[in-house]
């Protein structure tokens, strides 16, 4: 009888069998040199990017300017930020508009682009893709755009008119309201083949070719199905990866609008909501209002995730 308890008691219990967290130990035990060589990652990833976040969303309920201790005024900053802050609302506007132009787009741009490019032979693949990768890490890709665009007669858009009779003085490209925020999303759309369409041409590499065989003869008669029930579903972890980089960058642009037209832009027209971020947290030392602001900006990111991650699991189905 005491045999037949103690084997009991020593008989490993089965996956269905554990509570949750028993199942979770079991096999980080189980994958333990897996999860330490994890490690090294999951702390940096933890003090860098974690425990920021958590700080700043503390730091929002508080009025710190660096130099004295915080004093916490709780909500104070985000009643000031949406109901006295006009600049803050016109930010957001901004934003929205620019991230629902070229977020989608850039993401559509960077999955065809791939597609067609991964039709062509390996060495003309490496080379198209060199070309159109580099404009998202030329480091003078804004002056390609203001020598085209520049205010004078030297700019080469306004020679171009003034030389066709269309215009008689050189129109302020960068100055004029009305002509700033359709060439920051241009010259934005043209940088955005990025990390997202290197991530998409990876994909397209390790779909199993067999799939295609077996779609043929379950009906599938274009490539238009085959991209549709074949490709993505089978590359949706760098679809996702891809969507994560195109909300992140379209939400996080800034840099483009500071080097065409300056900071501030021209009456406010292109501001947005990281311009504001760096007025507040890199000028003004506003450091409780400047979290508040990146923790709004936080959530309209994790929000647009969750809608696209919605999206995505719609593909192919």
């Amino acid at each position: 009888m005491a045999n037949s308890k103690t084997a009991e008691a020593k008989r490993r219990l089965l996956p269905h069998e554990m509570s949750k967290a028993q199942y979770t130990w079991h096999e980080m035990k189980k994958n333990k040199v897996a999860y330490l060589l994890l490690a090294p990652f999951y702390i940096i990833f933890t003090m860098f990017t974690i425990l920021p976040v958590i700080l700043s969303l503390v730091i929002s309920l508080t009025n710190f300017n660096m130099l004295e201790f915080p004093d916490f005024v709780f909500m104070d900053n985000y009643i000031r930020l949406f109901l006295d802050d006009d600049i803050f609302l016109i930010a957001v506007k901004n934003t929205l508009i620019f991230a629902a132009i070229t977020g989608p787009v850039s993401y559509l741009l960077s999955l065809l682009f791939a597609w067609f490019i991964n039709e062509l032979s390996p060495k003309m693949r490496a080379l198209v893709t060199l070309i159109f990768y580099a404009p998202s890490i030329s480091g003078n890709v804004y002056l390609i755009w203001t020598t085209l665009f520049s205010g004078d007669q030297y700019g080469l858009v306004n020679a171009f008119l003034i030389e066709t009779g269309f215009i008689s003085t050189p129109i302020q490209f960068f100055t004029n309201t009305s002509y700033i925020m359709p060439l920051v999303i241009v010259v934005a759309l043209w940088t955005s083949l990025g990390t997202s369409f290197l991530s998409f041409i990876a994909g397209f590499q390790v779909v199993d070719r067999s799939l295609y065989e077996a779609g043929a003869m379950d009906g599938i008669k274009n490539r238009w199905q085959e991209l549709w029930s074949i490709t993505l579903p089978s590359m949706k972890p760098q679809m996702m990866f891809g969507a994560v980089m195109a909300i992140t960058s379209s939400f996080g642009f800034g840099a483009i609008i500071t080097a065409l037209v300056g900071f501030p832009s021209p009456e406010y027209c292109a501001h947005t909501i990281m311009h504001h971020l760096d007025d507040y947290g890199g000028q003004r030392f506003e450091m409780g209002y400047a979290s508040a602001i990146a923790t709004v900006l936080f959530f309209m990111m994790i929000g647009s995730n969750m809608v696209i991650k919605k999206l995505l699991s719609k593909v192919g189905q």
